[in-house]
């Protein structure tokens, strides 16, 4: 076939048209899938690349130049790894490893997942501009990762299902909005709620008036916020993260949007009715031992070194059912050993809430569901607060006892996103919803499908580190 355009003549192969025609059909095919037409404008490059050839694209390697021949073969090869992987880790698939003990002993530390986004569909990317395989800081040098200058508005691209009850999901951290340079410095709002009243001991909100309470709140978390943000040094700089680069963490999702949670004794209870236990969730007990554990005992029922040490130093220890069934009945090992029930008030959501929840007995709380509207009151306002500004962009005061939403006076809220409630397996060991409030629809990542790999952080490498049976086991609701 030969033809000209703009004077050159061009006589592509038929080899070339064919290798052209297969790309254009399925780049096509991603446009019309992620619903991005801007992406057109990619096309007379493509075709260029394959025929015209009015850009250079390898003219390097007619150079006589062998060295320069060398280094342009490798940033060739460079930069058409990261855009490949830019786009693969945006809308197909990431790796996501797992690094604390929230979700054992049905996930493990250690293990390693193959986490899909085409399930619940993909995001559009918020920071288009960013280094690939990074969070938010760059690794070696450190800095930001990311360009912020340039943000996208929420969109997903249809997915094959929609988060269902019991799913492990993978999402951003949503309290993570605000952070600092330390990596220290996990939940910096907690931490600015523990510094204001340790700046103000003698302001109390528990023992005021909702609309007083709620006052008061924030004036401890914004003095809070002044220790931490005029002592860099010592936290850190704080800097605020988009939706995609706050921290991806891994929970079970318990609660979905338009669904009224409560947890009473440890079960939890969606719109009344009792909702499966996962089949290895924990719970702390206190256990008094004869002597120490066996070490073979221990890899046997699968405790980690680190739950071993806490237990020598505090008694205390997370088990499943099916272990603490095994040490109840081991009289020659164990003294003494019951469950514990968290009563402990602190830190728990909303941080701004005279509530009385605890990890173990809380709420009732409603989800919000897109589209759905809410009364707000002084009761249920500390609940709603964030949603309504941190995730949905609003301004909110109270003023003479009365709500104002974006200065006007309000007493109810339709929200714009649907959000989730995930909570970890390891019950007392996690760092949930409990503590910082719903998961945003914008803020889902994607599905686990299978662990592809595991290692043993307690083993070494020829002592049983990789842990081959969990190799490809797949990552279902309730396993």
């Amino acid at each position: 076939m030969e033809f000209k355009i703009f004077g050159r003549t061009v006589n592509p192969t038929k080899k070339e048209i064919i290798k052209l025609s297969v790309i254009l059909i399925l780049y096509i095919l991603f446009l019309i899938w992620v619903r991005s037409w801007m992406g057109i404008i990619v096309i007379p490059f493509i075709v260029d690349n394959y025929t015209t050839r009015f850009i250079p694209w390898g003219g390097w390697k007619k150079s006589k130049n062998a060295t320069l021949r060398r280094v342009m073969s490798w940033v060739d090869a460079i930069i058409f790894a990261l855009v490949a992987v830019y786009f693969v880790h945006q809308y197909f698939f990431q790796n996501y490893v797992i690094p604390t003990s929230s979700l054992e002993k049905s996930l493990l530390v250690g293990d390693y997942l193959f986490v899909s986004k085409v399930n619940y569909g993909p995001r559009k990317p918020h920071t288009p501009l960013s280094m690939p395989l990074t969070q938010h800081t760059m690794p070696i040098t450190g800095g930001k990762s990311y360009i912020d200058a340039i943000q996208w508005d929420y969109e997903r691209v249809p997915g094959i299902e929609d988060v269902e009850l019991g799913d492990i999901v993978v999402f951003n951290y949503p309290a993570g909005d605000v952070a600092t340079t330390n990596p220290d410095v996990i939940d910096f709002h907690s931490m600015c709620y523990s510094f204001g009243e340790q700046a103000n001991p003698g302001l109390n909100p528990k023992e005021m008036p909702k609309a007083e309470a709620l006052m008061a709140y924030k004036k401890l978390y914004n003095d809070g916020k002044r220790i931490i943000e005029n002592n860099p040094q010592t936290f850190g700089e704080v800097v605020y993260r988009p939706v995609d680069r706050r921290e991806n963490y891994v929970k079970r999702c318990v609660g979905l949007p338009g669904n009224t949670l409560e947890i009473k004794d440890k079960v939890i209870y969606i719109d009344g009715k009792a909702i499966k236990q996962p089949k290895n969730v924990q719970f702390n007990y206190y256990v008094e031992l004869n002597q120490q554990i066996p070490e073979e005992l221990r890899h046997e029922l699968g405790i980690s070194i680190e739950d071993l040490s806490r237990l020598y130093q505090t008694n205390i220890v997370p088990l499943t059912q099916e272990i603490y069934n095994r040490l109840k009945e081991n009289k020659k090992l164990v003294k003494r050993i019951e469950p514990i029930k968290e009563s402990n008030t602190f830190g728990i959501y909303p941080l701004n809430g005279n509530t009385g929840w605890t990890a173990d007995n809380y709420g009732p709380v409603w989800i919000p569901k897109r589209g759905e509207s809410i009364a707000l009151t002084l009761d249920n306002i500390a609940i709603y607060e964030r949603p309504i500004t941190a995730y949905e962009g609003n301004t909110l005061e109270i003023k003479d006892g009365d709500i104002y939403i974006n200065g006007v006076k309000s007493d109810s809220y339709t929200f714009k996103m649907d959000y989730f409630w995930m909570m970890g397996d390891n019950r007392h060991n996690s760092a949930d919803s409990r503590f910082w409030g719903f998961v945003p629809e914008d803020h889902i990542v994607g599905k686990p499908l299978f662990v592809w790999l595991s290692l043993d952080k307690d083993r070494g490498w020829f002592d049983g580190k990789i842990r081959w049976d969990r190799i490809f086991r797949s990552v279902g609701s309730y396993d």
